[in-house]
């Protein structure tokens, strides 16, 4: 049948297309994956202050508590950077006396470590001339709720 047309050529195919520009869904990915990069950067960059200012803060009530020579001073100096935390978490905390200062420390502790244990020496220990109880369970409670109290800052 071809012998009939003889001026007729093959079809020709248009050449495929190139690879730039892309197509608007493949920019609209790329902004995505743009938006998405650049948050996980900025959520990372803070979780690592974070931790690092967590640190530091450690640092210095352990260096508080190691400068302090009688018991007395030790837990004036550990009721002294958890009023610090207390301030960062919730400024009003800070001024808070007695009982509901302890009772603020249990926080949502069911066992109320500091209202009806080993902590209610943070209320008044640091005011006494010498302390006769052990102080280390008190100290260790402070500590931990040091370091909650600077993980749930709000600053």
């Amino acid at each position: 049948m071809t012998a009939n047309l003889p001026g007729l050529r093959d079809i020709h195919l248009p050449p495929s297309p190139g690879w730039w520009p892309p197509a608007p869904g493949w920019w609209v990915l790329a902004g995505l994956l743009l938006v998405a990069t650049l948050w996980i950067a900025r959520r990372l960059l803070r979780m690592r202050l974070r931790h690092r200012r967590i640190r530091d803060a450690l640092r210095a009530y352990d260096a508080a508590l190691a400068n302090a020579d009688a018991a007395s001073t030790r837990i004036a100096a550990a009721s002294e950077c958890l009023r610090r935390a207390a301030k960062l978490h919730k400024p009003s905390a800070a001024l808070l006396e007695g009982d509901a200062w302890l009772r603020f420390l249990d926080g949502d502790d069911p066992e109320k470590p500091f209202s009806h244990g080993d902590g209610r020496l943070l209320r008044d220990g640091g005011f006494r001339r010498s302390v006769d109880e052990d102080i280390a369970p008190a100290l260790a409670l402070a500590r931990a709720r040091f370091v909650h109290l600077l993980e749930h800052a709000d600053a």
